[in-house]
């Protein structure tokens, strides 16, 4: 073992430690699972057993882990520390992806690669797309194809696993998997002890990593400055990707760092940009400010997204683009990030959002009421609910019948009851919230019926 993996595991095992230590309540994903646990380490006898078994040669990096850091632990199927719900022991998972005879597949090329693309991807899974024109047996024997050479090594959740490459030019490689037959996701790092240092480098607060900068000056996820020039060094797009990624999952970043990025804001890629935007947004809304402008003009989705996922607390400064340019928000995502806003400012927004009760997109017209159902003063805007309650979609009329509760107005009873007419069964919950809104009056969907609501 060489010099620098000696020093790798060193820094590894430190880091489980200081791991442990930062999250005593078990508040990062999957540690309430492992418990930050890791079991005695494999001999060199269990791994040689286990490759003449199935006549196959781990990556070294995965063997390192298993030989000097440790195997199993406490978590789902017994698995030790690690991302998500942990590393699977050694022989455990096998057959996640691969049902039957894993013994044949495991030792097979992998045929999956970083950049494949969907459509090789449809052309590999084709054949167990319609599992009712192959037999069970056939299934199997495909899958085995499309996940050969591909070892689980641990649990996403559900049907997601981290697995790792056994064989062929991408040895090592870490893929996340689904056996829903989702395309696979290589993680950019090349090997598993790269990948498993990260997920430390992440889950350990910035303020341990400031202490010690140098014990983290190794993968994407650690010192700020190592990951900055990383940034500059590299020219391969998805590695300039994560690392802008990684500067935004930090607590913190110094304005020298900041000065540095927007430097390069201006001839950076349409992706880096928008990353850059959203670490300047969460880590200095002023300086971030004039360039949200900008980019408004062309883009209200991005800045209301931005906005709301990092300087909430300063949505009301968004008022003036929201109604200058209310005629321009035409999809629904966009205008589900400007309810959000809105609803931040702690203002009566109905003027903004009423216009919206008539638009052509259903999903928008459900989403305004919806919004509108959230105001104090909603009473006030009666006249625009009894639209609602006429509309031609169904699922208008069920979210307005919701927006009203807590309206007792005896004007809705004749609407009421139109509805009750309308609906003699039950569709898409309308006749629930109906009910919910007629027993204020001592009524049911039948009962009004027999009723004359001018005079009830």
């Amino acid at each position: 073992m060489d010099f620098k993996v000696t020093n790798q595991i060193e820094r590894i095992k430190k880091k489980l430690i200081l791991a442990k230590e930062a999250d005593p309540e078990f508040k990062v994903f999957g540690a309430s699972s492992h418990k930050y646990e890791i079991g005695p380490p494999v001999t060199v006898d269990d791994i040689l057993k286990f490759e003449k078994e199935y006549n196959l040669e781990f990556p070294e990096c995965y063997k390192t882990f298993l030989l000097h850091i440790g195997n199993g632990g406490v978590s789902y199927q017994n698995s030790a520390a690690g991302p998500s719900y942990g590393i699977y022991p050694l022989g455990v998972g096998l057959d996640e992806l691969i049902y039957e005879n894993t013994r044949d597949y495991l030792k097979e090329s992998c045929k999956i690669y970083p950049e494949m693309t969907s459509e090789f991807w449809d052309d590999l899974t084709q054949n167990i797309e319609n599992e009712s024109n192959i037999s069970e047996e056939e299934y199997y024997v495909e899958l085995g194809k499309i996940y050969s050479g591909i070892l689980p090594i641990g649990s996403l959740g559900c049907t997601g696993y981290q697995t790792i490459l056994l064989n062929g030019e991408f040895k090592g490689r870490i893929v996340y998997a689904n056996s829903e037959g989702y395309m696979p996701v290589f993680t950019i790092e090349s090997n598993f002890l790269d990948w498993y240092e990260k997920w430390l480098d992440e889950i350990i607060p910035e303020s341990i990593i400031s202490k010690d900068p140098d014990l983290f000056n190794y993968t994407l996820a650690g010192n700020a400055e190592y990951i900055l020039n990383e940034y500059f060094s590299v020219s391969e797009i998805r590695t300039k990707i994560e690392c802008l990624r990684s500067l935004l999952k930090k607590d913190a970043l110094d304005s020298k760092t900041l000065d540095v990025l927007e430097k390069d804001y201006i001839k950076s890629s349409e992706m880096e940009k928008d990353l850059i935007l959203q670490i300047f947004t969460k880590f200095d809304y002023n300086r971030a400010f004039n360039y949200l402008i900008e980019i408004s003009k062309d883009n209200l989705l991005k800045v209301f997204q931005f906005v709301f996922w990092y300087a909430k607390d300063k949505s009301t400064d968004w008022l003036e683009v929201i109604e200058k340019n209310a005629s321009r928000i035409n999809d629904p995502n966009t205008f589900s990030f400007c309810t959000y806003l809105l609803k931040e400012m702690n203002i009566d927004y109905a003027p903004i959002i009423i216009p919206f009760t008539s638009h052509a997109d259903e999903s928008i017209r459900v989403n305004a009421y919806y919004s509108l159902g959230l105001l104090k003063n909603k009473k006030d805007y009666l006249e625009t609910f009894i639209i609602g309650l006429n509309d031609k979609a169904n699922k208008v009329i069920h979210i307005t019948l919701q927006a009203l509760d807590g309206i007792n107005d005896k004007m809705l009873l004749k609407y009421y009851k139109k509805i009750a007419e309308q609906f003699p069964v039950e569709q898409d919950y309308i006749l629930i919230n109906l009910n919910h809104r007629l027993k204020e009056f001592g009524l049911t969907n039948e009962k009004i019926k027999n009723i004359d609501p001018e005079n009830y």
